[in-house]
């Protein structure tokens, strides 16, 4: 008996699996980064290592300040459209990362970060470039999923919520990375956030398409 429901859970576990990665593929050119079970391809900061979870299918932020990156075989990306599932809970404040690189700890210095926050303190809202295009309005909900989509094309950066353009911007001509956080487009990985212990952000079928 014992045997028997073993090869079923392990069946249903295959099936999830096999669906999430049949959906990416559907959409044409997209490249799945999670299989929804493991962090196989993903690396935690080791700041606070007991944060990130797996649950139901999705990167699930419960704890303290960390990052999750993406150092699968994939990487690193130019010019992408990333599609990230995403809910939060009320409150919530988390981040999608790109054109960074793997630090141990704290908040990533390198690339950009495309904000996730519907109700947090934090004015910057969803779909904002953290400090460079700044959205005081949320496109998205607390408690339901939506799709956070970045597109990289050369210098211009769209972020799409539901496959409706929220933001558009061009890098200027003769940029220079900042101090203490670049915000300048060059190449690199993706990372998620974990921006404090009150923030449950979850994040899903991540999936890519190279555009170069």
């Amino acid at each position: 008996m014992k045997s028997h429901s073993l090869f079923t859970l392990t069946t249903i576990a295959l099936l999830a699996i096999t669906a999430r990665l049949n959906a990416a593929e559907a959409e044409e050119g997209f490249k799945p980064l999670c299989d929804g079970t493991t962090f196989d391809g993903w690396k935690s900061t080791i700041d606070h290592t007991n944060t990130w979870k797996v649950e139901d299918g999705a990167f699930v932020t419960r704890g303290e300040t960390a990052h999750l990156f993406y150092v699968g075989n994939l990487a690193p990306f130019t010019n992408f459209d990333l599609k990230v599932d995403v809910m939060t809970d009320h409150g919530a404040n988390g981040g999608i990362y790109f054109h960074t690189k793997y630090q141990e700890k704290g908040f990533p210095k390198y690339g950009f970060e495309c904000q996730v926050d519907n109700t947090h303190s934090d004015w910057k809202k969803t779909a904002s470039l953290y400090d460079v295009v700044n959205i005081a309005k949320s496109p998205a909900q607390d408690n339901k999923w939506w799709t956070q989509e970045v597109i990289v094309e050369g210098k211009k950066v769209t972020v799409k919520i539901d496959g409706e353009r929220v933001l558009e911007y061009t890098e200027p001509q003769g940029a220079q990375p900042g101090g203490q956080y670049t915000r300048k487009l060059s190449f690199g990985t993706f990372a998620l956030q974990a921006h404090d212990p009150k923030s449950v952000v979850r994040y899903k079928n991540i999936r890519v398409k190279r555009l170069d």
